[in-house]
C-alpha cells in the first residue's frame, strides 16, 4: 500500500485501475532502451543510402555520324567537347576528348566514331559545347574550301539535350545533317549545325 500511496502523491490523476501500466511503463528501462537501439539503427541505415546515392557515377560516351549530302567532304576540326549539368548551369566540364579533323561524310550508313568520354557523378546533363579550330573545309567539286562556323572557336557549337544520365554507362550519339547544316553563301560556306540527338 505504501507504493501506490507514493505514486498517488506523484500523480493526482493516477487511479487503482491505471496504475499497473504506469508501474510498469515508468520501471521498464530495458523498453526505452530498445526504442533507442531501434531509432539508431534506422538512421544509420538512412544514412547509409543516402551516401550510396550521392557516390552514383555515370560513365558517358558522346560519338558522331551524319546524315548524306552531295557535298564530297565536311571537315571539322574538333578541339574540345564540354558539358554543363543541371545542378550547376555556370561551369562547363571539359570531358576526354579525342580531338582532331574529322570529315562527317565518312561517318554515315550506320557508322559513328566517338569524340568524348568520361566519368561524372550521376544527373541530368543540360548542355554539349563543341569547341572547334579553325582549320574546318569543305570540298566539293574536287575543291577545297573554308567552312565557317560562326563562334564556333569563341563560344563553341551548344547543344541543349536535358538529359538524365543513367547509372553506370550511358551514351550519346551526335547525329548531323550535312546536307542542311552546311550552307553556300555569297561569301563562301557556312556550318549552321542541323543536329539530332539519339
Amino acid at each position: 500500500m505504501k507504493k501506490y500511496e507514493l505514486l498517488k502523491k506523484w500523480d493526482k490523476r493516477l487511479t487503482i485501475e491505471r496504475l499497473p501500466t504506469y508501474f510498469v511503463a515508468q520501471t521498464n528501462p530495458p523498453f526505452m532502451k530498445l526504442k533507442q537501439l531501434f531509432a539508431i539503427a534506422l538512421i544509420t541505415i538512412t544514412a547509409g543510402s543516402a551516401c550510396k546515392k550521392e557516390s552514383a557515377n555515370t560513365t558517358l560516351r558522346i560519338r558522331m555520324t551524319d546524315a548524306p549530302t552531295a557535298l564530297e567532304q565536311v571537315n571539322i576540326d574538333l578541339k574540345e567537347v564540354n558539358i554543363k549539368f543541371a545542378s550547376d548551369t555556370g561551369t562547363w566540364i571539359s570531358m576526354g576528348t579525342k580531338a582532331g579533323i574529322y570529315n562527317l561524310l565518312g561517318l554515315q550508313n550506320g557508322i559513328d566514331t566517338l569524340i568524348a568520354s568520361g566519368t561524372y557523378p550521376t544527373g541530368n546533363v543540360k548542355e554539349i559545347r563543341l569547341v572547334v579550330g579553325e582549320n574546318n573545309t569543305v570540298v566539293d567539286g574536287g575543291q577545297t574550301y573554308p567552312l565557317t562556323i560562326p563562334s564556333g572557336a569563341s563560344s563553341g557549337l551548344k547543344i541543349k539535350i536535358d538529359k538524365d544520365l543513367r547509372q553506370g554507362l550511358d551514351s550519346l550519339l551526335i547525329d548531323f545533317d550535312a546536307a542542311l547544316s552546311v550552307q553556300r553563301e555569297n561569301d563562301g560556306f557556312k556550318l549552321r549545325p542541323v543536329i539530332r540527338l539519339k
